[in-house]
Parts: C-alpha cells; sequence; structure tokens
C-alpha cells in the first residue's frame, strides 16, 4: 500500500497534518523525498536543526517522530533546502519571488549527507559555522546546479524510491504544489488536500495523467503541478476537513479521528 499526499496550494495546504493522521491510522512509515524551509521565516526550526550540524525541517520531523521504528528526519528525506529571502534580487541561481537557494543537503545512497552552496550569495554565519560547508560543493550558475543535480541529487531520491518500493506500507508526501515528488511514481491512491477540502484519486490514473501534464520549469527541473494534473482527473470522492487547533494538530491520534472519513475514502480507492 503507497499512499501519497499532495498539496493543491503551495505553502499551508495542510499536507503534514494529514500524513501525520493517515501514518497513525495505517501504521506506515512516512516518507517527505524533498522538503525546504526558510532562513528568515523558519528561524527557529532553522537554528535547531544547525546547533547539531544538520540540516531538516518541522514537516520531516513531524513524519519520522510518528512513523513507526526509531527514525531521523534525515532518514526518510534525502533532499533538504534552505531558502533565503533576498527581495529585488533577480532570479539568480535557483532564485524566484525574491528568495535564493542558500544550502542543500543530499543524502547518498550510503548514508552519507553531502551538501551543496549557493557560489553566487553570502552564506549565513550561522551555517557555515554549523555545517560541514567546507567540503561542499559549491555552484553558481543554473546550468551547473542542473548538472549536480544529475550527478547527486537524483540517485538520491532513485535510491528513496527503492527503499519505498520495498516497503509494505508507506505514505508519501510531496513538497509545495508538486504533484508527485518522485519520478515515475505510482502511488495505490492519492490525497491532494488544502484548506478544508480533500480529493481523492486513484494512483494509477493519477501516474498517468502527471505523465500527460508534461511538467512545468520549476525550480531548475521539469515537475508536474498539481493543478496542471487534477484538471485531466474527476476525484473518486471530495470531502471536507474539520478546522483544527494547533493543539489537536499537533497529535496525530487527533488528527486521525477528525479526518476519518478521508482516511476512509482514501483506502477505498
Amino acid at each position: 500500500m503507497k499512499l501519497l499526499v499532495a498539496g493543491a496550494a503551495e505553502v499551508d495546504a495542510g499536507k503534514t497534518t494529514f500524513s501525520t493522521g493517515l501514518i497513525d491510522q495505517t501504521g506506515a512509515r512516512g516518507f517527505k523525498p524533498r522538503a525546504g524551509n526558510d532562513y528568515w521565516y523558519d528561524h527557529d526550526d532553522y537554528r535547531r536543526a544547525v546547533a547539531d550540524g544538520r540540516l531538516y525541517g518541522k514537516d520531516a520531523e513531524r513524519l519520522a517522530a510518528v512513523s513507526p521504528g526509531e527514525l531521523r528526519p534525515e532518514e526518510i528525506n534525502p533532499i533538504h533546502r534552505l531558502w533565503l529571502p533576498r527581495p529585488g534580487s533577480g532570479q539568480g541561481v535557483l532564485g524566484r519571488d525574491g528568495r535564493s537557494f542558500v544550502v542543500d543537503r543530499v543524502r547518498t545512497p550510503d548514508g552519507e549527507d553531502r551538501y551543496v552552496h549557493n557560489g553566487s550569495i553570502e552564506i549565513p554565519p550561522t551555517a557555515r559555522r554549523r555545517l560541514p560547508l567546507e567540503t561542499a560543493r559549491g555552484v553558481d550558475s543554473l546550468p551547473a546546479f542542473n548538472e549536480l543535480m544529475a550527478e547527486l541529487h537524483a540517485p538520491a531520491t532513485a535510491a528513496l524510491g527503492d527503499v519505498i518500493a520495498d516497503r509494505d506500507a508507506a505514505v508519501v508526501e510531496s513538497y509545495a504544489d508538486i504533484a508527485r515528488p518522485l519520478p515515475d511514481f505510482e502511488p495505490d491512491a492519492v490525497a491532494v488536500v488544502d484548506p478544508r477540502r480533500c480529493r481523492i484519486y486513484g494512483g494509477e490514473r493519477y501516474a498517468k495523467a502527471c505523465e500527460v501534464a508534461g511538467g512545468s520549469a520549476h525550480e531548475g527541473q521539469l515537475e508536474e503541478r498539481v493543478e496542471h494534473v487534477i484538471e485531466l482527473l474527476d476525484p473518486i470522492d471530495r470531502l471536507t476537513l474539520p478546522a483544527l487547533t494547533s493543539d489537536e494538530r499537533d497529535d496525530p491520534a487527533v488528527v486521525a479521528e477528525a479526518y476519518a472519513d478521508a482516511y476512509d475514502a482514501l483506502l477505498a480507492a
């Protein structure tokens, strides 16, 4: 049973809350193939991670905590990107909407964390002090970064895809509004969530719609956006998700009870 949770909104769609309750309900292991956070907007999360010389985000941390077994976020999230707001800076290396990529952490298939940094900007002092950037690869152009991603990032996601394929049950959470976080991943069923709403799709038809959508330019790679995929499909079911307090969202068992109807529909699909 491989379940995909994707978001119809780029931020604050509710994917992680939905995923933690689903993991609690099913006992599956959660995975977050790609993730990122912002040096400014997620500064508490950033500081907590780099204090230990690590780079991960709260989404992967929550998924790892609720999954069975003792897991570190890096084990389920091989690629994590740190962003930095740069208003008026233009595009730059993977820059968009006034922000630029700072550092990527990439977990190699043999379990080693490697780092890539943006050679065209000033790295925040805490990142330079706390992360092992002296051995990091630097890039200062999009072509160079694309080449490095083919060398480093692609094997990392391929290795995670093999891990997911070997498991009996997995909940895979996508990132931003990307339709699927792993190339060629065909889940058994898909939940697309955004505030107050969940739409359920069959996995095979969803995967075919991803292929038809063909991808769009996003963060230096061709990836399918959720909106371009679901416009090709009719959902199997539509459900309204109840509003939850912050304390309720932090308790996977409470989320599982509140979203039980949505989970039942997803598992039935």
